[in-house]
C-alpha cells in the first residue's frame, strides 16, 4: 500500500499581518485616526477632503474584524468629523454631513461584510480539507488494519498459526505507519504537542 501524507490543516502564521497580529492592526488604526485629525486641524479649510483619509483605518479594522467592528470604525471616524466641526466651527449643512459621513459608514460596512465572508468561505474550505483527510484515514485505516486482522483470524481460524502471526505483524507496522502519517499531517508528536513530529 502506498504511503500518502493528508494535507495539513491552515499553519499557524498564515494569512496577511493585520489578522495575525489584531492588536498591532489596533494600534496603527488609531495612530492614523489620530494623524488625520491632527492634519486636519493643523492645514487645510472646511473646503478640504482631507478627512477622507480616515477610509485607511476604518478598512484596516473592517478586513481584519468584520461588520461590526467596520461599523464601529466608520462611527468613530464619523465623531472625528463632529469634533473637527465643533472645534473649527463649521456648519455642514445635511448634505455636507451626508456626503461626510456616509461613504465612512458604507465602507466600513461593505469591507466588513466582504471580510466576514471571505472568513466563512475559508473555514468552509478547511472544514472540507479535514474532512477529506478524515475519509482517506478512514479508507486506510479499513484497508490496512481491518482487513488485516479479518485475514488474521481466517489463519487462525484454520489453523495456520504463522500466516496469522505474519499477518498480524505486518497490520500491526501499518498501523504505527498510519499513526505517524496522521501526526505529521496535525504537525504533532506523540505527546500531543504541535511543532514535535512523529515518525522522523
Amino acid at each position: 500500500m502506498s504511503r500518502r501524507a493528508g494535507p495539513k490543516a491552515t499553519p499557524d502564521g498564515h494569512g496577511p499581518w493585520f489578522r495575525q497580529r489584531p492588536a498591532l492592526t489596533v494600534g496603527a488604526s488609531v495612530a492614523m485616526y489620530a494623524l488625520v485629525f491632527a492634519l486636519r486641524l493643523l492645514i487645510g479649510d472646511a473646503t478640504d477632503a482631507l478627512l477622507i483619509l480616515l477610509v485607511f483605518p476604518i478598512s484596516l479594522l473592517a478586513l481584519t474584524f468584520g461588520t461590526r467592528v467596520g461599523l464601529l470604525a466608520g462611527l468613530g471616524a464619523s465623531g472625528l468629523i463632529g469634533l473637527w466641526a465643533w472645534l473649527d466651527n463649521v456648519d455642514l449643512s445635511q448634505v455636507g454631513w451626508l456626503s461626510r459621513v456616509g461613504p465612512l459608514l458604507f465602507l466600513g460596512v461593505l469591507i466588513g461584510d466582504a471580510a466576514d465572508r471571505l472568513k466563512r468561505a475559508d473555514d468552509e474550505r478547511r472544514l472540507l480539507a479535514i474532512a477529506e483527510v478524515r475519509h482517506r484515514q478512514a479508507v486506510e485505516v479499513n484497508d490496512s488494519l481491518i482487513q488485516g486482522m479479518a485475514a488474521a483470524k481466517w489463519s487462525l481460524e484454520s489453523g495456520n498459526i504463522d500466516a496469522a502471526t505474519t499477518t498480524l505483524e505486518q497490520t500491526i507496522i501499518s498501523g504505527q505507519r498510519l499513526v505517524s502519517d496522521a501526526l505529521r499531517a496535525a504537525d504533532m508528536g506523540a505527546d500531543g504537542h504541535r511543532g514535535h513530529q512523529a515518525g522522523r
